[in-house]
């Protein structure tokens, strides 16, 4: 055989291997629930019958200590998306609200859905952004004779907006700017708003709580239909990535049950003995049943890697008397809520579904974080040689997990409060770096009575004391001070992974009330 027939059949076979590798990659689906807490889905003791969620557990794995960065909702999608701790960025504590405040995410760093795209994949985005977007201004004298809340009357609708999903590693987006009691009241579809707001609007939290932030608006937008939105928009992108070659990446990141809480018609009223939160539990959960019955529908179902989880967790400002009273409990066993550092505030389900690999009917009780994404998907595709140093620099792989291995997959985990408290936890050892839960709206229906004295800090072992009740600050300093160091070190090398020092931005910064208690915190954050 002569050396270009060997040249020939070389390359032929090269075409072959990437053909065959292309085939293997899989598809991933990434559904993101707003405000769930660990005890909502009914597989897990939810009064609310949740079957698409059940079935995810039935036929996949659950991830029984699954954690996001944050317990609030915009630093938790910024992590998810860079696998990066979010008090890395600029945005050291709360959540974007204003609509004219400069995007969190950079189109300059690698973000998960980008570094997906650089391996083949077609990346697709449905549901609620909470990001922020760089808009174009209006001059003051253009700006419409509104009420001045959130910013909403001073961005030019007319125009595209940059560093928004498509800027920043989707190839094409359909969503809302931020939360539906946060305006702007409209679609967004790529880089622009489908319509002009043409009036001013705000919509009540529920029925027993009214609420609402008034702001730009069209006045033709319904928040009771977003969810039959998302899942006809995920159906549709599912459709037709599945006649392509190309593996996809659909993040859906939902609306709900954040407030307001607004179910279809389909829903509404389906459970009158509780409240209309029920309701959009149920619908919430059948948006995941639309998913799973398009990948199936769409032949594409073996080879799928679906995700389940939440931001963070419960928000008890929802305010659901008679379901409290007939038992629900919505962070399960765990103290806390959404925007606290205890177990409930980001404590999350999180649940895989994927027939071509993970075993139906298993579990991992390993602990992971919503940051874990970009180093699981890497190794998944045998990419992880192709993560710059400086990107994903608190993401560490869980695959051992879905092949059925309980291993430790992270040295520990930092959390992060509402009002930028912080939170380490170490195997079963958790510190709490506040006298508090670190911000929030207090404790849940038989939670309030709970005291834990604190001097300066709170130390839980998790192993016998999953509520978070005994706090052993005193009894343990010397854990303390390990936890303590860990933080430290973390804050200076501007990474948890291995590698070169990277930068935190914005900084120095520290939690005031931590800076004052630990001053070699306070050292590593100058």
């Amino acid at each position: 055989m002569s050396r270009k027939t060997l040249q020939a059949a070389a390359a032929l076979l090269l075409i072959l291997c990437a053909t065959v590798a292309g085939a293997e990659k899989p598809n991933i689906v990434l559904i993101l629930a707003d405000d769930m807490g660990p005890g909502e889905p009914s597989f897990a003791g939810g009064l609310v019958k949740t079957p698409a969620l059940d079935r995810m557990a039935a036929e996949g794995m659950q991830f029984t200590d699954a954690h996001t960065t944050s317990s609030v909702c915009t630093p938790t999608r910024y992590g998810i998306l860079t696998g990066r701790y979010n008090w890395r960025s600029r945005l050291k504590k709360g959540v974007l609200v204003a609509v004219d405040a400069p995007a969190l995410m950079d189109p300059d760093r690698l973000s998960l859905p980008k570094f997906l795209q650089q391996t083949g994949y077609y990346t697709g985005c449905v549901g609620k952004w909470h990001l922020g977007a760089d808009w174009q201004k209006l001059a003051s004298a253009d700006r419409p004779n509104r009420k001045k809340q959130f910013g909403s009357w001073n961005v030019d609708y007319h125009h595209p907006f940059r560093n928004g999903p498509t800027d920043v590693g989707f190839d094409e987006a359909f969503f809302i700017l931020s939360s539906l009691d946060m305006p702007p009241y409209l679609y967004l579809r790529n880089d622009r708003a489908l319509q002009v707001p043409d009036a001013e609007r705000g919509f009540p939290h529920n029925e027993y709580n009214d609420y609402q932030r008034i702001g730009a608006a069209t006045s033709g937008f319904d928040p009771s239909t977003c969810l039959a939105d998302w899942a006809r928009e995920s159906r549709s992108f599912i459709r037709q990535q599945a006649q392509s070659d190309a593996p996809f990446f659909l993040y859906v990141p939902l609306s709900s049950p954040h407030t307001p809480v607004r179910p279809g018609k389909a829903f509404k009223g389906q459970y009158p003995q509780y409240s209309s939160y029920a309701d959009f539990v149920a619908e919430t959960d059948w948006v995941v049943g639309e998913v799973l019955e398009e990948l199936q529908a769409s032949g594409v179902d073996d080879n799928t890697l679906v995700i389940f989880t939440s931001d963070n967790g419960f928000a008890p400002y929802v305010k659901i008397p008679k379901m409290f009273a007939a038992g629900y409990r919505p962070s399960g066993d765990y103290r806390g809520s959404k925007a606290s550092l205890y177990e409930g505030g980001h404590r999350v389900p999180f649940l895989v579904r994927w027939p071509g690999r993970v075993k139906p009917e298993t579990r991992c009780d390993s602990t992971i974080c919503t940051t874990d994404f970009f180093a699981t998907f890497a190794e998944l595709l045998d990419q992880q040689r192709n993560i710059p140093v400086e990107a994903a620099e608190d993401s560490f792989s869980f695959v051992s997990c879905l092949d059925g291995r309980n291993a430790p997959t992270r040295p520990f985990t930092i959390h992060h409060g509402i009002g930028g408290a912080f939170a380490i936890r170490k195997g079963d050892w958790k510190l709490i770096l506040s006298t508090s839960g670190g911000g929030g709206w207090g404790g849940l229906p038989g939670q309030q009575q709970i005291r834990t004295p604190s001097k300066v800090v709170q130390l839980y072992n998790l192993a016998d004391d999953i509520g978070e009740t005994k706090n052993l600050e005193e009894a343990h300093p010397e854990v303390v001070r390990e936890l303590v160091d860990d933080l430290a070190t973390a804050m200076r090398n501007g990474r948890t992974t291995p590698g070169a020092k990277q930068s935190n931005e914005g900084w120095p910064y520290l939690h005031k009330p931590t800076m004052k208690a630990f001053p070699q915190l306070a050292a590593e954050a100058k």
